[in-house]
């Protein structure tokens, strides 16, 4: 089957890659790639041949986020459309915390926002040395809203406050001290580091690992519809706030918003 913001390939040893392919919009979160992750991450899940799933990006980027043009048309939508739209993207992250298969990032190259929800929900993510980081939303007037519930129980509280508001960008080696990638390293490895994380599932009874999942899930951070729809309310509320119609606005202008000291 063939996608239009994502590529999927399986080899023969059940190695599953699924690849964020909108490089010319730095495999920022469409509407469209939401809907097609969704789908195809639900069927690699439910793929018995399946083993485990190295998810990655085309191009110079990981992922930059959420796509803008998206985001301001949720801004001129209705209220109902608005919580449809943030529940998928809410829902997509779900599905790629949740699918019973080892799920290891490959994070070639710079990952933004919603870039290092992806890196969250990952269960180990790998970095090239030069990719850079950030929890941008603030810089928009947004928070890292659907995304929170994965940085948090990905880099702990302590270690996500000092990046979670202040919207700075950082390199591999601090997202490594944070959590957020296991391990940095030259463009030219990452294939052998991420093949390292891969092969030793490939000796594991597969009913085992996710079960071992599930139970590493279980006992970590809750992450609940009821924290899910939470989230919802909370991008929702960004959504429809004046400081995001600002934020976005300046985007687009090239010019700084008003808050820019």
């Amino acid at each position: 089957m063939s996608y239009e913001t994502i590529s999927v390939t399986t080899d023969r040893r059940g190695v599953a890659t699924l690849t964020l392919d909108r490089a010319g919009k730095h495999n920022s979160l469409s509407a469209r790639m939401i809907d097609e992750i969704t789908v195809v991450a639900q069927a690699l899940g439910a793929d018995p041949a399946v083993r485990a799933v190295v998810l990655t990006g085309a191009g110079a980027s990981f992922c930059a986020g959420g796509d803008l043009g998206w985001m301001r048309d949720q801004m001129e939508a209705d209220a109902e459309t608005r919580f449809v739209e943030a529940r998928k993207l809410a829902m997509m992250l779900n599905t790629l915390n949740e699918v019973p298969k080892p799920l290891i990032g490959r994070v070639q190259g710079q990952a933004f926002g919603g870039g290092i929800g992806m890196c969250a929900v990952c269960d180990i993510a790998i970095a090239a040395d030069h990719a850079m980081f950030g929890l941008t939303e603030t810089r928009l007037g947004l928070i890292p809203a659907t995304i929170g519930p994965y940085v948090i129980a990905r880099m702990g509280e302590a270690m996500a406050r000092r990046v979670f508001m202040n919207g700075r960008r950082f390199g591999a080696d601090e997202a490594v001290r944070l959590g957020i990638v296991a391990a940095a390293v030259p463009a030219d490895m990452l294939d052998a580091a991420v093949e390292a994380e891969v092969t030793p599932y490939l000796a594991c009874a597969p009913g085992a690992v996710a079960r071992a999942k599930r139970l590493a899930r279980r006992l970590g951070p809750p992450i609940t519809l009821e924290i899910i729809d939470e989230t919802i309310r909370e991008l929702v509320a960004c959504w429809e706030g004046q400081e995001t119609q600002d934020g976005i606005a300046a985007f687009f202008d090239k010019r700084r918003p008003g808050w820019v000291q």
